[in-house]
């Protein structure tokens, strides 16, 4: 089941990426799973979003055994 957030009334984009996904910078996968609402930059209270799960990216500095595309 996909993770939800319902908006409060004042809520932009870069601040429910920066509430759900941790950094504002997600902003863009946030609007792409939810792309029916892209129009809005303020929303109103009460405006259910997708929060989409974000690919896990390990550090570079991990030997190539531990990596992601190994698993």
């Amino acid at each position: 089941m996909p993770k939800t957030y319902t908006t409060i009334s004042g809520d932009m984009w870069d601040l429910i990426a920066k509430k759900t996904l941790g950094n504002e910078m997600q902003t863009d996968a946030l609007i792409k799973a939810n792309i029916k609402q892209r129009h809005i930059f303020v929303f109103r209270a009460g405006v259910t979003l997708t929060i989409p799960d974000l690919p896990v990216k390990l550090p570079d500095s991990l030997p190539p055994w531990k990596r992601r595309e190994f698993v």
